[in-house]
């Protein structure tokens, strides 16, 4: 008896890419993302606790625009990860299933992101004085 060829469930064929997917992707890759930046942060630390010079390059390679690159997008994915985080959390409690409540906390979720990570950023460099 042969196997019927049945598409595997969920196949893509039969759903339309939305918001809610994409943000289903990007929560997967900014926890994988948070974990390497984890590692990053020890480096750092590490680095604070090896002696002047071991820090003076962890700054200096942190410094840099493309350390700062970086580092911003450590922060973006920490803040989506937060933010939809916040939203798993409500939909654990059973709220938030309805469309239009998706289709609001997926802008939600990615405006709130976008804010806190700008927020974050001009803090800090108020609080550096821009160095």
């Amino acid at each position: 008896m042969a196997k019927p060829n049945r598409p595997l469930s969920p196949h893509l064929q039969v759903y339309r890419w939305g918001l809610h997917m994409v943000l289903s992707i990007l929560h997967r890759a900014t926890g994988v993302a948070l974990g390497v930046g984890t590692l990053l942060l020890a480096w750092w630390l590490i680095s604070l606790a090896s002696g002047p010079e071991a820090f003076a390059q962890a700054q200096s390679c942190l410094s840099s625009w493309l350390g700062r690159l970086v580092l911003f997008g450590f922060t973006w994915a920490l803040m989506l990860h937060l933010c939809n985080g916040i939203r798993h959390l409500v939909w654990d409690t059973g709220q938030g299933y309805d469309l239009d409540a998706v289709r609001v906390s997926n802008f939600v979720v990615l405006g709130g992101s976008v804010v806190l990570t700008l927020a974050a950023w001009i803090f800090a460099y108020c609080m550096l004085g821009g160095a």
